[in-house]
This record gives structure tokens, sequence and C-alpha cells, in this order.
């Protein structure tokens, strides 16, 4: 084909496209280490799941992206100007023995350190709402 030919390029974008869009899609959960407990410990793989943030007047807005995460098992806290995020996401007992035909959501424990702007903040009221955790940080005058 001529690359005169709009069939031609436009298909070329198109698979460039695809392809992009897969790499984004694997990049999304990209896997990290979290810190080690102690110094003695090698720090653990984990996953980092991505966050919008948003601010208004009075608030910041965290939203996580964790669909399947029991809310049990995560844990928000404020530490050195920045919000962490932890928790652990696993297979439920009754499909540990199911044929795996595909698996792109990360499983295992998650971490995210999220840096917040200048001030002051409570973490008003974490909540899980359709597969994201919505974390609302009250700011503190």
């Amino acid at each position: 084909m001529k690359k005169t030919d709009p069939h031609a390029w436009m298909w070329s974008d198109a698979l460039e496209m695809l392809s992009r869009a897969e790499r984004m899609h694997r990049q999304m959960f990209q896997p990290g280490h979290a810190p080690a407990q102690s110094a003695s410990r090698q720090r653990m793989p984990c996953w980092e799941p991505p966050v919008d943030v948003l601010e208004t007047e009075r608030e910041l807005l965290v939203f996580a992206a964790l669909p399947g995460v029991d809310a049990e098992h995560i844990h928000v806290a404020i530490h050195n100007g920045a919000l962490s995020i932890t928790g652990e996401r696993s297979l439920p007992a009754e499909l540990r023995t199911a044929t795996i035909h595909r698996m792109e959501l990360p499983q295992g424990r998650f971490e995210r350190q999220v840096a917040l702007p200048p001030g002051r903040y409570e973490v008003s009221r974490p909540s899980i709402v359709n597969g994201t955790l919505a974390i609302v940080l009250r700011k503190l005058v």
C-alpha cells in the first residue's frame, strides 16, 4: 500500500492506538514494593491502585480504584503530608480452585502513597462505592 492511501495510514494509526491502549491497561495496576516494616525485613511486593485527587473549598476528595476489595481489608491514614492507602485483595475461597482463563486484576497486597497539598487534614468518611474507595479529607483550620 502507498503511504498516500488514507486507508493504510488510518489502519496503521488505529493499530498503534490499540497497542498504546493495551500498554496503558497493563500499566494501570503497576506492581511496586511496600516499605519494609523494620530494617531487618525485606520490602514486600505490592501493587498500586490508580487514584484521583480533587479539592473543594472545605475538603480533599480521593478516589482509588479497588474493585473487589472488601472495605474491611483497607487501611487509610495520613503520615508526613501523604495519604496512605493499604490493604489486600484476594480471591474468595470458593474461587481458589477455579480454572483461571484470564486474570488482569491484581491480587495480593496493595499500597498507595498520595502526596497531599499543603495543609492539615482529617480522614472524615472513607467508603466504597461501585468498586471505588472514596475518601473525604476534611480541611482543618
